[in-house]
C-alpha cells in the first residue's frame, strides 16, 4: 500500500514539475534578453511569447509545452500507473505550467500541455486538438478561441473514445481537469471577448 501510494506521489510530483519547466519564459528570455512576463498578458504560453519573439520562438515554445504534458504521462506509464494516475500526472503537469514553481507561481494558460497530454494517453484524440485549436485561432484571429474550442473539445473527444471502447473513461478526468483549469485561466480573455477588447493573433 505504501509503495502504491509512494508512485501516485511520484508521478503527480514529476507532472507537476515537468509542467513548472519555463518553457516560454527560457525562450524569450535566450533570444531576445527581456522576460515575456513583462510583454502583453504577461503569460509564458505560445501566444504571448509570440508578441514578445516572433513566431520561431512561439513554435518552439508551443513544441516544448505540448512535450511536457506527453512526459508527464510517460512517467506515470514507466511506473506502471493505473489509468487514473496517467490521467492526473497529465493534468498536475498543466497546473505546473500555469502555477510554475520557478515562476512565482505565474505561467500560461495550459492549453499546449493540455493537449500534450492528451496525445500521450490518446494520440487521435489528442492530434485532432490540434487542427481544432488552429481552426479557433485563425479563423477567429483570436487565439483564446483556439484555446476554448480545445478545452471544450478534449471532454468530449475523450468521451466518445470512452464510449466506443477506444480508452479507459479515467482519461476523461484529464480531459475535463484541464478544461475546467484552461477555461479558468481564461477568465480575462472571455470578458475581453464579450466586450470586443480581445487582442488579435499577430500575423
Amino acid at each position: 500500500m505504501l509503495a502504491k501510494t509512494a508512485y501516485w506521489l511520484i508521478a503527480l510530483a514529476a507532472g507537476y514539475l515537468l509542467g513548472s519547466i519555463p518553457v516560454g519564459f527560457l525562450v524569450v528570455r535566450l533570444t531576445r534578453r527581456i522576460d515575456v512576463r513583462q510583454v502583453g498578458s504577461g503569460r509564458t504560453g505560445g501566444t504571448n511569447v509570440l508578441r514578445a519573439a516572433g513566431w520561431g520562438a512561439a513554435i518552439a515554445t508551443g513544441l516544448g509545452d505540448v512535450l511536457k504534458g506527453a512526459a508527464a504521462v510517460w512517467v506515470a506509464r514507466a511506473l506502471n500507473g493505473p489509468p487514473l494516475m496517467q490521467a492526473l500526472a497529465g493534468f498536475a503537469a498543466v497546473v505546473g505550467h500555469n502555477y510554475s514553481l520557478f515562476l512565482g507561481l505565474r505561467g500560461g494558460a495550459g492549453t499546449a500541455t493540455s493537449v500534450g497530454g492528451a496525445i500521450a494517453l490518446w494520440p487521435v484524440g489528442g492530434l485532432l486538438a490540434i487542427p481544432v485549436l488552429a481552426a479557433g485561432a485563425f479563423l477567429s484571429r483570436y487565439a483564446s478561441v483556439g484555446s476554448i474550442s480545445v478545452a471544450l473539445f478534449l471532454p468530449l473527444a475523450f468521451a466518445v473514445g470512452a464510449i466506443r471502447g477506444a480508452v479507459p473513461w479515467a482519461y476523461e478526468a484529464h480531459a475535463l481537469l484541464t478544461s475546467a483549469l484552461t477555461l479558468w485561466a481564461l477568465r480575462p480573455n472571455i470578458r475581453r471577448l464579450a466586450r470586443g477588447e480581445e487582442r488579435r493573433i499577430p500575423l
